[in-house]
C-alpha cells in the first residue's frame, strides 16, 4: 500500500445555517446522504444557504444543522486504552462508519458516471470498484466482530497469531484497492468545473481514504502487536507451514 499510514488527524468543518449547502456538501462527508433524505438539492441548487434551504421545506434549519454536525468524527484514541476499549472504539469509529460511508459513495459514483459520461475525467468503473470495496469490507468485518474481537476481548489464546495474520493479509488487499481507488480518481482530485456532487464524491473518498488507513494502523501496528508477542508460532500442514488449520476458523 502506497498510502501513508500514521494516524490523520482531520480538521473539524466550521458549519453554520448562513452556509451554501454546496459547500457543506463538499466540505462535510456524509452530508450528501442528509440533504438526499430532506430533499435538499445541493447540487444544482446549492448555492442557497442552509437556513433557506431548509426554510423553503418547511424543515428546522437548526436541527439540520445539528443532524450535520454529528457527522464530524474524532480520530483520536481512548487515552491509554485496554484492548477491550480499543477494539469498542474501531467498531464504533470505523466499522459503523465504513458502514455508512460505502453505499452513498456507490450511488454518487454512479450518479457522476451517468450524468458526465462524456466527460473525459469521468472516473469510469469507480462505482464498481467501490462496490468491490464495500463487499470485501463487510465480509472482513464480520469476521473480526463475530471471530477474532471476542477473541482478543477474552484475552486471546496461544493459536490467535493465525486469525491475526489472516486480517493483516486482507489488510495488505485493502490497501492495494485503496491504489486502485487513488489512481482512479486522481489522489481524490476533482477535476475543474466539477459539480458538488463530483466534488462531494470526492470528499468523500478522501475521508473513506484516511480513515481506513487509520483503521489498518490502529489494529496492524497498535492492537494486534499485543496479542502476537504472545501467541504460538504458527502450525502449519507438514513442511509447508500453511498454517490452514486455523484459517479455517475466519471462513465467511
Amino acid at each position: 500500500m502506497n498510502a501513508r499510514i500514521d494516524t490523520l488527524q482531520v480538521p473539524q468543518t466550521t458549519l453554520s445555517t448562513d452556509q451554501q449547502i454546496g459547500q457543506i456538501a463538499v466540505q462535510l462527508p456524509g452530508a450528501t446522504a442528509v440533504f438526499r433524505r430532506l430533499k435538499l438539492d445541493f447540487c444544482c441548487g446549492g448555492q442557497v444557504s442552509l437556513a433557506k434551504a431548509a426554510a423553503d421545506k418547511g424543515l428546522d434549519a437548526n436541527a439540520v444543522l445539528a443532524e450535520l454536525s454529528a457527522l464530524q468524527r474524532s480520530d483520536a484514541v481512548p487515552e491509554a486504552a485496554s484492548p477491550s476499549a480499543l477494539i469498542d472504539h474501531i467498531l464504533a469509529r470505523y466499522h459503523e462508519v465504513h458502514r455508512q460511508q460505502l453505499p452513498e459513495l456507490i450511488r454518487m459514483a454512479r450518479r457522476v458516471e451517468a450524468v458526465h459520461r462524456d466527460n473525459p475525467d469521468v472516473p469510469v468503473g469507480l462505482a464498481d470498484h467501490l462496490e468491490a470495496m464495500h463487499e470485501e469490507l463487510l465480509s472482513h468485518m464480520l469476521k473480526e466482530e463475530q471471530v477474532l474481537f471476542p477473541m482478543l476481548k477474552a484475552g486471546g489464546n496461544p493459536f490467535v497469531g493465525q486469525p491475526i495474520g489472516m486480517m493483516r493479509a486482507e489488510h495488505v488487499d485493502h490497501g492495494e484497492a485503496l491504489d486502485k481507488l487513488n489512481a482512479l480518481t486522481h489522489d481524490a482530485t476533482p477535476p475543474q468545473g466539477a459539480c458538488n456532487t463530483w466534488r462531494a464524491l470526492y470528499a468523500g473518498i478522501a475521508q473513506l481514504g484516511d480513515d481506513l488507513i487509520n483503521h489498518i494502523h490502529l489494529e496492524n501496528n497498535v492492537l494486534f502487536p499485543s496479542f502476537e508477542a504472545s501467541a504460538a508460532p504458527a502450525q502449519g500442514c507438514g513442511p509447508s507451514g500453511c498454517a490452514c488449520s486455523g484459517a479455517g476458523t475466519l471462513q465467511a
